[in-house]
Formats: C-alpha cells, sequence, structure tokens
C-alpha cells in the first residue's frame, strides 16, 4: 500500500517544495517623478505580464521637497499558485538639479506603506481543483529610494517628431514586516526581510507633458526566510504624464 501510495504524493510534494521557493511579497512599480520646480505634478501608470498594475502620484509642494503616493493590485489566477496583493505607499523628499541645462536630477525620498497577500496553492484532482494549502500575510514597511535621471541632448526621429529620451535609476532599500501571517488559518511564525530593488527605467517623450516608460528590475533579500523574501523581478510598461511648475 505504500508503495502504492507514492505516485500520487510525491507531485503533491514537489509543489509544496515549489511553492516554498517563492516569494509572499511582489515589489511595486517605484515612484519616480523627477520634479525640477514647484508646482509640478505627476502621474503614471504601470502594468506587467503577471498583471500587477501600479499607479503612482505627486506633487513638488516647493523647490526642492516632493510628496509621493503609490499603490499596487494584482490577482493572478495562475496554477498551481493562485496570488492576490493589495499594497499602498507615502513618502516624502528632497529633489535637486544640476547640470548646464539642468538635465539631471537627483531625488531623495523615504516613506510607509502597507499590504496584504493572499496565496493559494492547488492541484488537479478527479473532482476538479483541489486546495493543499492557503497563505495569508498583512504586512507594512519602510522604504529609503533614492532616483536619478538624465534627459538625452540629442532626440530621436520616430513617429514624424523629435522625441527627447530619459534614463533613470531607482534604487531603494525596503524593510518589509509582517503584522498578521496564517497557514491555512492557524497563526504562523511571522517574518521580516529587508530588501534591495535597483530599477533601471528608460522614457520616451510622446506629446507635451507625456511620457511611455519601460522599468526593468531586481529585488535581493538580505534575510534567509521560507516566505518573506526576494523574488518577482519588476518588468513593466506604462505611460506618464506631468504638467504645472513654472514651465
Amino acid at each position: 500500500m505504500i508503495y502504492k501510495s507514492l505516485p500520487y504524493s510525491i507531485p503533491a510534494v514537489v509543489l509544496l517544495l515549489l511553492s516554498s521557493c517563492s516569494s509572499m511579497y511582489m515589489p511595486n512599480v517605484p515612484a519616480a517623478p523627477m520634479f525640477k520646480d514647484a508646482g509640478e505634478v505627476y502621474v503614471s501608470g504601470n502594468i506587467n505580464l503577471k498583471g500587477n498594475v501600479s499607479a503612482s502620484g505627486g506633487v513638488a509642494v516647493s523647490d526642492h521637497i516632493g510628496v509621493i503616493a503609490n499603490g499596487s493590485y494584482v490577482d493572478r489566477k495562475d496554477s498551481p499558485t493562485d496570488f492576490a496583493q493589495k499594497m499602498g505607499e507615502l513618502g516624502i523628499g528632497y529633489f535637486t538639479t544640476f547640470g548646464q541645462r539642468r538635465n539631471r536630477i537627483l531625488e531623495v525620498y523615504a516613506g510607509y506603506g502597507m499590504g496584504v497577500v493572499n496565496e493559494l496553492d492547488t492541484r488537479t484532482s478527479t473532482a476538479g481543483p483541489a486546495v493543499v494549502e492557503s497563505r495569508d500575510m498583512d504586512f507594512n514597511k519602510i522604504f529609503v529610494q533614492v532616483n536619478y535621471s538624465s534627459t538625452k541632448r540629442e532626440k530621436i526621429r520616430l513617429f514624424g517628431g523629435d522625441r527627447a529620451l530619459n534614463y533613470g535609476t531607482i534604487l531603494r532599500l525596503s524593510h518589509v514586516n509582517m503584522t498578521d501571517f496564517k497557514i491555512n488559518q492557524l497563526n504562523a511564525n511571522k517574518e521580516q526581510n529587508v530588501l534591495i530593488e535597483p530599477v533601471f527605467y528608460t522614457r520616451m517623450e510622446v506629446g507635451r507633458g507625456w511620457q511611455i516608460q519601460y522599468m526593468t528590475g531586481m529585488n535581493f533579500g538580505l534575510m534567509s526566510n521560507d516566505y518573506l523574501k526576494a523574488g518577482h523581478p519588476i518588468n513593466s510598461l506604462g505611460i506618464l504624464y506631468k504638467f504645472g511648475g513654472k514651465n
């Protein structure tokens, strides 16, 4: 009887091992308004192939102080693991421009965020999908990020016009802490981690104040955990709009 049950138990064991290798935290697309002057307003939206939708906004409240807000949402039904996450952030920081043409921008932000994650492992059975394990996590995070951008002097000829290109780097350090964690509706040991999240982006001007942006990045965890660890690289396409300010 033991040998007969082995072929049925092996897939379940493999599934559990694979699910334990995934991270319960999916990073959002960081806000990078790249302010130059007081009164500027920035809004953007991004989406990736995993269905993670991120939206962010910000305003330059003075010549050097900016406020940013960020939110993301994903609800992916992808066997063998269903993954859903909601997260919001709020931050404040300092920005400045330099260079002969003010074409280089440096921003430093610090902020706080909260989120909820629900994961569900399933396997196929004769009666349909069967639940193997459920995991539910509430978390908060404290982050510090540095944004740097440079505008290319030469423009490219595309779609019948001259398009300016911006290149940027975002380096974010996040401390993520579980505030509640349940496995199969039972309390489990909570985890925390420090994540380093470098992100690189390219933006192309498509109209007055409008830009298309592509972001790519990764994350690294400084702590060894079973559930709250690095994973889910950032590869996202979006659009942003910036208006107001002196110009």
